[in-house]
């Protein structure tokens, strides 16, 4: 299955929603109040949230009354083109060696994106070393380390209860003897009530800054689809503690609200990633902006 096709897949629920809806909108009627009241009613549907759809809709009218445009189907041509326009962020050209610090609550699907992002890393000819720096939660390390040998890449670990920031340390020090190309660090899953956990995630990134300050730096944040509006929040704590940088989206295939992606670009401002399309390890997609719209909105 060809990347397009597994993002139009995993969009389904999301399109089965609001595709007759926007189907029926776009061929008939005419460009009136109560057709902006139901691309509304249907924006919000998808989850795309409250201030993303205003945004949206406000940049609609603008370019309709510009271009003159007098056709509900001709809406649907400047509608993707506002979406893309909010999903469309210049992400840096990645340069070896790469650090990448991975965060996010419990339950997201961190240590599964973990997995299938040092398979990419490893299909493209880079070697790759997983840090396994959740020392808080019990079997983390064990699940990492099968994920690390399903992926056929290299894990550093200590036992359970074990300094985090002190396994950092450790693994930057072999990655750079060894010359390992991309490295890629778990944390344990924190909320906004576990301080420690927190300061514990600003200690490892302080320590990444001082012990490979020539690497690459990217911070990733895992969110899942499925909780909607409420990922919008988790990117606002973790900021708190460290600049996020992207965001990895999992469980995308799970939910009917997928539209949550445009929420999260335009009101944190942060791009999307990843992508996860799937169980397999190979089922984590870089995101394009033009496929995720041509997937919800329309074919090419």
């Amino acid at each position: 299955m060809g990347i397009f096709a597994k993002i139009k897949d995993a969009l389904k629920r999301t399109k089965d929603v609001i595709a007759y809806r926007l189907g029926k909108l776009f061929t008939g009627g005419v460009l009136n109040d109560e057709f902006y009241d139901e691309l509304e009613s249907i924006l919000l549907s998808a989850d795309i949230g409250s201030e993303t759809t205003e945004s949206i809709l406000d940049d609609l009218k603008k370019a309709t009354d510009k271009k003159m445009l007098t056709k509900p189907e001709q809406i649907r041509t400047e509608l993707k083109r506002i979406m893309c326009e909010i999903l469309d962020f210049e992400l840096p050209e990645e340069t070896y060696p790469l650090v990448i610090l991975v965060a996010g609550v419990n339950g997201v699907g961190k240590t599964t994106s973990i997995g299938k992002l040092a398979r990419n890393y490893k299909r493209a000819g880079k070697s790759v070393t997983i840090v396994a720096a959740d020392t808080f939660r019990a079997a983390a390390a064990d699940q990492l380390t099968i994920w690390a040998e399903r992926a056929g890449v290299r894990i550093v670990k200590q036992s359970e209860g074990s300094d985090a920031a002190s396994v950092v340390y450790d693994a930057l020090q072999s990655a750079k003897s060894k010359g390992t190309e991309v490295t890629i660090i778990d944390t344990a899953g924190r909320l906004h009530n576990k301080v420690n956990l927190m300061e514990e995630l600003k200690k490892i990134d302080r320590v990444i800054d001082r012990e490979f300050p020539q690497a690459m730096r990217l911070n990733y944040i895992v969110l899942d689809a499925t909780t909607g509006q409420n990922a919008l929040s988790q990117v606002d704590l973790f900021n708190e503690a460290i600049d996020i940088d992207g965001i990895i989206l999992t469980k995308l295939d799970g939910t009917a609200k997928g539209g949550v992606v445009l929420a999260i670009a335009g009101e944190e401002e942060v791009p999307v990633v990843y992508v996860g399309v799937g169980e397999g390890i190979d089922d984590l997609e870089k995101f394009d902006a033009a496929d995720f719209v041509d997937a919800i909105v329309g074919d090419r």
